[in-house]
């Protein structure tokens, strides 16, 4: 949650996820931290890297320390050959976050129930798992460099009784993964970034920040192993739509939101009418990300083909 000020008077919270937009929210307001940003344009790709480093940007951008990678592209389509240079923007990225060698655990975090919140599950259905082969196998198919990797979607709380950091971790403690990467739904404070943005970190992840149900983190300090986080923007938070809707702000405004919206709809949020197809396009261009950032002997060609659901 960010607090936006008008002549330093409090007026609404704006709830994002994303750090570009923590940042963006902190210029505007006058408690101002300076970030290390650098962006970079590819293709019609806008990457931009930010790094927070001290306690001082932890509590500006309310993000905790560590690098976070937002990559900005058109609206995605079910075309993956019109793909490929999103595809490989996205695991170019991944792949200088993760360690050279050794196991990768690949969790899919959310409720597959909840469009908006199955990201996650959706994407673990298009990840090649590759622990199960064994080198002689691999050898004999003419596939001799495949990385381990598991794949898990491990529900909520909710439907297990458990929680997601506990399961994932029991799984850690006896597979030994070198490293975790874990893909959540976020919040977005704009309509426009929704399906069309991609938020990767090493900070680590809070299940289920992308439906307002956060949980305990998944982080190297609760897994005691490295943890990539991937989050593609699925809602906006009501209040949040509304302020943006109502800018510039001004004192009547703030009043407004504040009077007929909030607590009505302070737990509400609100998704595009064709999420569905979202998720299933953000899904399938995540899923294959991460399979050429893992997998990097392998064509996008090959991954589809050995991925169940190409």
């Amino acid at each position: 949650m960010h607090i936006v000020y008008i002549r330093d008077v409090a007026i609404t919270e704006i709830r994002t996820d994303l750090a570009l937009e923590a940042q963006e929210l902190n210029k505007e307001s006058s408690n101002k931290s300076e970030i290390f940003t650098e962006s970079e344009t590819v293709n019609g790709i806008k990457i931009t890297r930010q790094k927070v480093i001290s306690k001082r940007d932890e509590l500006s951008l309310g993000k905790s320390k560590g690098t976070y990678i937002t990559i900005e592209m058109n609206s995605i389509d079910d075309d993956i050959t019109n793909a490929d240079d999103k595809i490989y923007a996205i695991s170019d990225e991944i792949s200088n976050l993760l360690p050279e060698d050794g196991c990768v655990l690949v969790a899919g975090i959310g409720n597959e129930n909840i469009t908006a919140d199955a990201l996650g599950p959706k994407t673990i259905e298009g990840i090649l798992a590759t622990r199960h082969i064994t080198h002689e196998i691999a050898a004999q198919i003419g596939l001799d460099n495949l990385r381990s990797v598991a794949a898990i979607a491990p529900g909520v709380l909710g439907q297990t009784g458990v929680e997601t950091s506990e399961l994932i971790l029991s799984i850690i403690k006896k597979i030994n993964p070198t490293a975790l990467i874990a893909v959540d739904a976020l919040a977005s404070r704009k309509l426009s970034r929704l399906g069309s943005t991609i938020q990767i970190s090493d900070a680590g992840i809070a299940p289920g920040t992308g439906v307002g149900n956060h949980r305990t983190p998944i982080s190297k300090e609760t897994m005691g192993i490295p943890v990539i986080s991937i989050g593609v923007p699925t809602v906006v938070d009501a209040v949040t739509l509304a302020a943006d809707i109502i800018e510039p702000f001004d004192k009547t405004s703030a009043s407004r939101i504040n009077d007929i919206i909030s607590p009505k709809a302070s737990h509400m949020v609100v998704t595009p009418k064709d999420i569905d197809l979202l998720i299933s396009r953000c899904s399938r261009l995540v899923s294959l990300a991460i399979n050429c950032a893992l997998q990097r002997d392998l064509t996008r060609e090959e991954l589809i083909t050995l991925t169940v659901n190409s």
